[in-house]
């Protein structure tokens, strides 16, 4: 399919997006709830949460007000040289739900990510070990930056930079499904690796708990997560959790390294930490990590910063989220069995393998000849027989996932399983 490139705006560059060969985005002009409402009136039911950060819904009103309020108080300081309430309040609930202590600002998943690392690899060099090595395991995103790519997946995505990027000793992810009867090996030969390469001295290791994103929604089990993290203490390294996606009640509980039952030395969070509504990246760490960058030399500095550091429309806003989190914690808690039995009537579908499910997040594999993965063109024809419907999926290849903000009504959720059941009948 080659596109007439005059029927797209002349100065946008969209993310992720090759406009040869897609088609022009639809305009939306407004959205509420679980809804988007393009130009021409037509709704479409978001059941990716806007790329996974609209969490309460579109538009929400409590968090609408928190931003309009601040607006009007405090809209940008340069967060050097002062604090403010809103930061001040969101750094101390953060603390208090997670236990670590310090919390360092940014601007979006990625350089939370990039921030957690750098604190990692010279937390160790002011104290003068030589610790060096990262470890990451394969098939894992953890954003777009330089940093935030190295540790992530080698592939199609980051090969112009590959000579720039630092190396990253890597192990295999054992995801799971429903009536996978190889994950006990398959952990098995990960938790192997993980030691061997554990030899090496360690900065750190780095994973996303329970659930790999954008790497097709692959799925582990908690107990390998503690697994992990016994040979992490067992070397004395670091553990960094990306909590990018998984964060603020994705899996069922309010983090994921709290429903896998482990407790990470650094933490990276964005996406539904505004809600959705303002682009906001936090770093947490543990509070001996940030005691060894105190002191009177210079270099023990940690000199990073963003200009839109803790800004506090961003803070505002993630107050107002974890309020509305805090007042109906159901919303998350139970939404796992909310997708349960639409997720069992389709896992017998002929063409369907794979499937899986963790709180908020249901996902299968389409099963297709040829290769498998992000780039097969399944996946684009697949959102597009879906938007006809109207309902945003957006599979990651042959990978279709669910993943709706916490308001979506019980008939929206139908639909979105209908219209799906519909497609796949239709392949």
């Amino acid at each position: 399919m080659v596109q007439d490139l005059k029927q797209w705006n002349p100065h946008l560059w969209p993310p992720f997006t090759q406009i040869q060969s897609s088609s022009p985005p639809a305009t939306v002009k407004e959205a509420e709830g679980a809804l988007l409402v393009t130009e021409n009136g037509n709704k479409i039911i978001d059941a990716i949460s806007s790329w996974w950060v609209t969490l309460h819904g579109h538009a929400n009103p409590y968090i609408a007000a928190a931003i309009h309020k601040q607006a009007h108080e405090l809209e940008q300081v340069i967060f050097a040289d002062f604090t403010h309430p809103q930061a001040e309040r969101l750094a101390s609930r953060l603390s208090k739900l997670t236990g670590l202590e310090r919390l360092f600002f940014s601007d979006n998943g990625s350089t939370a990510v990039e921030v957690a690392i750098k604190i990692a690899c010279q937390f160790w060099q002011n104290r003068g070990v030589p610790k060096y090595q990262i470890i990451a395991f394969e098939g894992a995103y953890h954003g777009d930056t330089f940093g935030a790519m190295a540790v992530g997946e080698r592939n199609l995505f980051n090969a112009p930079f590959e000579k720039m990027l630092f190396p990253v000793a890597r192990l295999r992810w054992p995801s799971t499904w429903w009536g996978d009867d190889q994950i006990e090996a398959k952990e098995k030969a990960a938790l192997i690796e993980l030691k061997k390469l554990l030899e090496t001295p360690t900065a750190a290791v780095i994973l996303e708990p329970l659930l790999q994103g954008a790497g097709g929604m692959a799925m582990v089990r908690p107990s390998f997560l503690r697994a992990v993290e016994t040979l992490i203490r067992q070397a004395n390294t670091l553990m960094i959790t990306d909590e990018v996606l998984t964060g603020f009640g994705r899996c069922g509980e309010l983090f994921a390294y709290l429903k896998a039952k482990i407790k990470p030395d650094l933490i990276a969070i964005s996406k539904g930490l505004t809600g959705g509504f303002l682009p906001m990246g936090v770093t947490l760490a543990r509070e001996e990590i940030f005691q060894a960058f105190i002191g009177e030399e210079p270099k023990l500095t940690f000199w990073h910063g963003h200009s839109f550091t803790a800004n506090p429309l961003g803070c505002a806003a993630a107050n107002a989220s974890l309020d509305l989190l805090e007042n109906n914690p159901e919303a998350y808690v139970n939404f796992e069995s909310r997708h349960l039995n639409h997720l069992k009537a389709i896992a017998h579908h002929a063409k369907v393998s794979k499937p899986r499910l963790i709180g908020t997040i249901a996902a299968f594999n389409i099963k297709i000849k040829g290769k498998k993965g992000y780039l097969n063109s399944i996946g684009k024809k697949f959102k597009e027989m879906a938007l006809e419907r109207g309902v945003l999926i957006r599979p990651l290849g042959d990978v279709v996932y669910l993943l709706p903000p916490l308001c979506i009504d019980d008939t929206q959720l139908e639909k979105c399983y209908s219209v799906i059941t519909e497609i796949l009948n239709e392949l």
